[in-house]
């Protein structure tokens, strides 16, 4: 099966990623627990789809946490700027980069879900693999996966509300409205809250955020 990855992520600078964790923790540490899952996506990604790796980057990473660590990992990724207005835009956009070059599957994932694990992305990739889409409901209401085997089909992001309870819901019912047939996969959690955070290192301790959440829990007592 032709598959590849995209990850959708943002630098983890302080102040601009995982604001939402951050106004519980503290920006500083919101962001190390950012480059922490980004590299554990990173590596879960490279595992389950060897070189066939692409980034959309929003900000810089000379500017974030890990940032000469998380540089070494994307030596063999392919990294590209995000754009559009809005994040259904970015979608959108970056689905369409891809489209433009080999064809195969898509599997987008964000930087927000540091559990998943090569299993769960190739299994995406499969559902995918005979023309359906792909949706893996997060618990907040959102998605953490969407596999297409033609990456174009993701226009349809652009007019998708997105980073609300409905978002799953909406962008099931976009996908489907453009012919599709939507399969799901297993649901995971987002990491948006402390709470969340705790949940994904309790249940990926072995993880570098599960690592990095202990240590700051450690710390703390």
């Amino acid at each position: 099966m032709n598959a590849r990855v995209l990850v959708m992520a943002k630098a983890p600078v302080p102040g601009l990623a995982k604001t939402r964790l951050g106004a519980g923790i503290g920006m500083e540490v919101a962001a190390d627990l950012a480059a922490a899952a980004l590299l554990d996506t990173l590596a879960t990604c490279r595992e389950a789809f060897g070189d066939d790796c692409h980034l959309a980057l929003d900000g810089d990473l000379r500017a974030g946490r890990r940032g000469y660590e998380i540089a070494d990992a994307l030596a063999t990724w392919t990294v590209f700027a995000q754009c559009g207005a809005t994040f259904g835009e970015r979608l959108a956009h970056a689905h369409g980069r891809l489209a433009a070059g080999s064809p195969g599957v898509v599997v987008q994932i964000g930087m927000d879900t540091p559990q998943v694990t090569s299993p769960d992305l190739r299994l995406a990739a499969g559902l995918a693999a005979d023309g359906a889409a792909v949706l893996g409901p997060a618990l907040d209401g959102g998605w953490w996966v969407l596999a297409l085997d033609h990456a174009e089909r993701a226009a349809v992001l652009s007019g998708v509300p997105m980073s609300t309870e409905g978002t799953y819901a909406a962008t099931w019912s976009a996908l489907a409205a453009a012919g599709l047939e939507v399969r799901d996969t297993g649901a995971l959690v987002d990491v948006d809250t402390v709470e969340d955070a705790a949940l994904v290192a309790s249940a990926a301790p072995g993880t570098r955020f599960g690592r990095t959440w202990l240590g700051l829990a450690a710390v703390a007592r």
